[in-house]
């Protein structure tokens, strides 16, 4: 059993995790933190590394639970991400395949972070062949013995919980090298079919 945080276009370490777990459970009873891979993911362009980041709607208060943020619909987010997508990985492998599936995420408006996050998540694990048992919790869950608790270990600004990340092919990797843990679209994208194989 994995305990894993909400996550936008999560990180190869995250969906590694997936792929080893027999069951998950996605917390939606914790309280929101910002800068993590909750509203974010990393992406590699021709111009290095670029961090997507969802724009929220944060109720006024000190604390606010993951599950209530609503995703704000200001800055032309969604084409501004899509854009950022296409220019990224129009011509790896595998784009078309799968741009068709991508592309209604970012067409129409969205509502909560959570659900966003989750239906992105259900069409990955499907491209990915891998269709996990995931639970979403209510409330806040006190990990218990024979748990992995991975849901604060995910983070942008800690090391990957598994640090070797075999290489694989990447567009702009004769520009910038190999770089490992991006998000899964650059697994994805790059890689096909074959993407389980490195996770």
């Amino acid at each position: 059993m994995v305990l894993l945080s909400s996550a936008y276009l999560a990180p190869i370490d995250y969906y590694r995790q997936l792929n080893r777990a027999s069951s998950v459970i996605i917390e939606g009873g914790d309280n929101y933190v910002k800068q993590t891979f909750r509203n974010r993911c990393v992406i590699a362009t021709a111009n290095g590394l670029q961090t997507l980041s969802i724009p929220i709607e944060k109720p006024a208060t000190t604390k606010c639970l993951t599950r209530d943020i609503r995703i704000a619909e200001y800055d032309n987010w969604r084409n501004l991400h899509w854009n950022a997508i296409v220019s990224a990985y129009r011509s790896s492998p595998f784009f078309e395949y799968y741009a068709d599936d991508f592309h209604p995420f970012y067409a129409t408006k969205q509502g909560f972070l959570v659900d966003f996050n989750d239906r992105l998540q259900q069409l990955v694990c499907s491209l990915l062949g891998n269709p996990l048992h995931i639970t979403h919790s209510s409330e806040y869950r006190v990990a218990t013995a024979g748990e992995l608790d991975l849901r604060e270990a995910i983070h942008p600004k800690k090391p990957p919980v598994t640090a070797d990340f075999k290489p694989y092919y990447q567009v702009f990797a004769s520009r910038y090298g190999f770089q490992p843990n991006l998000s899964i679209i650059d697994l994805l994208f790059n890689m096909g079919n074959e993407a389980v194989l490195f996770l």
